[in-house]
């Protein structure tokens, strides 16, 4: 069973811009920012940020009768929105105030040496993704491309389920279960990959404790959320919480939403891949100039004798 935690993953200084929850266009996601106005008069030229609670992409009552709206209006109405406030105080007039909700997830991860704003930062984008990851009239089987993954990397669907259902239920205390599309890359300083095809990456289930998500972690591109907090799941299901992960997967999850994530992490990895040899090339053009002017330069000293 590939079981991964924090304690056994790599660290990562990787930019994890395209881990977008589902319907948001690629590129780097922006958390729902509000702006402090600005009275033009002289002296008055900056303005400040802040990150804002945005709602589930449903009605609180739209996942009844398997989500209760009470779950909906203390979880997203009071938790999440805790974990955004808090977070705001925290960046406040520091180097973090400008930054993307995924750049302050990583700089403040700090290569597992956390620093004040992770916590509140991770919680506040995990709760974004995991309201994304559910629809009224979810779960069943996924199907199309996503289905082939998951049947050539975990044997079958049902396979899957059982793993992901396992992780989920034995991460112990506060955590989150999750579906990634990890990159099979060497993790390892100027080392240059071999050239590899989609087949060489592949769909894993990965468990985190507290806030921590696979966006700290180097060519992990999450696609599937549950939230494993018991406060995510006490109301409906008090501490039941085999019970409640078998109900997300049977009648919640988005199916959809994890196919379009996996589309956006195969065309985040080709366009990674189209920098990095764009950056060979040049650093290989630099190099060949250079030594082209020490020959040049040994040449004229030879001739100056």
């Amino acid at each position: 069973m590939n079981l991964l935690s924090a304690s056994t993953a790599a660290s990562t200084s990787l930019s994890p811009s395209a881990f977008l929850p589902h319907g948001f266009p690629s590129g780097t996601l922006k958390f729902s920012k509000k702006e402090s106005r600005c009275i033009k008069k002289a002296g008055c030229t900056k303005i400040t940020a802040k990150f804002e609670l945005k709602p589930p992409p449903y009605p609180l009552n739209a996942l009844e009768p398997i989500m209760s709206e009470e779950t909906l209006e203390y979880h997203w109405g009071k938790h999440h929105r805790t974990y955004v406030d808090n977070l705001n105080r925290q960046i406040d007039g520091t180097d973090l105030d400008e930054k993307s909700l995924e750049d302050i997830i990583v700089i403040s991860y700090n290569k597992g040496d956390i620093l004040p704003a992770f916590n509140n930062a991770a919680q506040a984008w995990n709760h974004d993704f995991f309201w994304e990851s559910m629809k009224h009239g979810g779960g069943g089987r996924p199907s199309g491309d996503l289905l082939k993954l998951i049947e050539r990397d975990f044997g079958s669907c049902e396979k899957f389920l059982d793993e992901f259902k396992t992780a989920a239920s034995t991460q112990f205390g506060s955590g989150w279960a999750w579906v990634a599309y990890k990159e099979s890359r060497l993790d390892v300083g100027n080392a240059v990959n071999p050239l590899r095809s989609d087949e060489d990456n592949k769909l894993v289930v990965v468990k985190t404790p507290n806030a921590v998500n696979p966006l700290v972690w180097n060519y992990y591109h999450p696609l599937l959320t549950i939230d494993v907090w018991e406060h995510a799941y006490y109301i409906d299901f008090q501490n039941r919480r085999p019970d409640y992960i078998s109900v997300f997967m049977d009648k919640l999850v988005s199916w959809d939403a994890v196919s379009s994530r996996l589309e956006q992490a195969k065309a985040l990895i080709v366009e990674r891949e189209r920098e990095n040899e764009r950056k060979r090339r040049e650093e290989k053009l630099t190099s060949s100039e250079a030594t082209a002017e020490i020959y040049s330069d040994n040449n004229a000293d030879l001739g100056a004798e």
